[in-house]
């Protein structure tokens, strides 16, 4: 229901919020009661920025599908076939625009009208609520692979360094898979996802986040 790019973004944006969480951590000056309420923060933060991913998620392909449903209402109700072909470009992408000629657009404006009746307002369906929830549950679930360390592993440091390690990890696989799913070098786009991943982590810890 999601592609790979959504998945793995949805992954990267999980691991970046708990990474500022436990970044702030102090392996010298850290009480274990300190620690589990960071911990505790992280995984809710992740939960609440879940939530608000998945009905964002939901609003974006609302109003997508809107703005469709518009365009081919319009396109029905064009006065001319001028009318409906300049409402058919308009709605290209730029890089698409200039390949279609009035002979395409006019095959699409037919295509439209000869559709059966169209819904006054668009709607979900149902493998759109189960991505939204998709999508939650990937930047919660993300949470627990960094989190896990502090709860099995003692003393502090020792989990620091193992939490940060399958940090970077996580970090360099998602970007070897979105490097290898665009056609660039998994490696290099690998290193270069740990080299941002660090970066916004250390901002968003830098601006009190």
């Amino acid at each position: 229901m999601l592609d790979p790019v959504e998945r793995l973004a949805e992954v990267l944006f999980g691991l970046i919020m708990v990474l500022s969480f436990t970044g702030s951590l102090s392996a010298a000056s850290a009480e274990r009661g300190e620690v589990r309420t960071v911990l505790l923060a992280a995984i809710g933060c992740n939960l609440a920025w879940g939530i608000v991913d998945g009905v964002m998620y939901l609003l974006t392909i609302l109003i997508q599908r809107g703005r469709t449903l518009a365009l081919a209402h319009a396109v029905r109700a064009a006065r001319s076939e001028a009318e409906a072909h300049a409402l058919l470009g308009g709605a290209l992408p730029d890089a698409l625009a200039p390949l279609l000629g009035p002979g395409d657009l006019e095959g699409l404006r037919r295509k439209i009208v000869a559709l059966p009746e169209l819904p006054a307002r668009p709607r979900l369906r149902r493998q759109e609520w189960l991505a939204a929830l998709g999508v939650c549950l990937l930047v919660f679930c993300s949470t627990f692979p960094v989190v896990l360390p502090f709860v099995f592993f003692s003393p502090l440091s020792l989990a620091m360094r193992v939490s940060n390690g399958v940090a970077i990890a996580l970090l360099y696989a998602a970007g070897h898979l979105l490097g290898r799913h665009a056609g660039f070098s998994g490696v290099k786009m690998g290193l270069a996802m740990v080299a941002i991943g660090v970066a916004l982590v250390g901002l968003t810890i830098a601006l009190g986040g």
